[in-house]
């Protein structure tokens, strides 16, 4: 994992970090209040981004201006850094590799939560080994996200106002493209790079 900034809310070494990662094809007001949210209850917050996706690869805007935009999404402190991998193990194996021990969790929407518990892994036994690496903060996204009881312990729930809960990159992007107003849709101090770059 290579990390463009570090920002730590206290001295020493981070006992509880939470990971954001995403595309940031731009970033908007909803990884604003992911981010936001899970500062509330981590001593470390990082946004991540994979230098290359494992089902996609980066079009139209380079990973070195996404890096350059999420430098401006809060005025709160967080950390920027790009993990070799895409996948959520992976990120967790880098973070510990590259900082030191941690209690991980990955942040993320109802959406991928889902993705993550009900994809087909061939093996029974992979969800219990994930959790033994790192937890997840569930942010509801167009629905609340239902906890299974066998990982309770290791899933909370991530509260974000209403207003971000459908909001996307790809709805920005698209706003832009059809010449629909869009920056109330991103952080403010963005809005001038994202207008730039899209």
């Amino acid at each position: 994992m290579e990390f463009r900034r570090r920002q730590l809310l206290r001295d020493g070494l981070p006992k509880r970090v939470a990971l954001v990662p995403g595309s940031y094809n731009p970033p908007t007001n909803a990884h604003r209040a992911l981010m936001e949210s899970a500062l509330e209850l981590v001593d470390e917050v990082v946004a991540v981004m994979p230098r290359a996706f494992p089902h996609k690869s980066y079009e139209g805007v380079s990973l070195e201006d996404r890096i350059r935009m999420l430098e401006h999404v809060s005025a709160q402190p967080y950390s920027i850094a790009i993990s070799e991998g895409g996948l959520f193990i992976e990120m967790c194996h880098e973070f510990v590799s590259a900082a030191g021990p941690a209690e991980v969790s990955i942040v993320c929407g109802r959406d991928a939560a889902e993705r993550v518990l009900t994809w087909d892994y061939g093996d029974s036994n992979v969800l219990d080994r994930m959790f033994d690496n790192f937890g997840l903060m569930v942010a509801a996204r167009q629905g609340e996200f239902d906890v299974p009881a066998r990982f309770r312990d290791r899933i909370r729930a991530l509260g974000i106002a209403p207003e971000n809960d459908a909001l996307s990159s790809t709805e920005v992007r698209e706003r832009i493209r059809s010449g629909v107003e869009w920056r109330h849709l991103v952080p403010e101090m963005v809005a001038p790079l994202i207008e730039q770059l899209y």
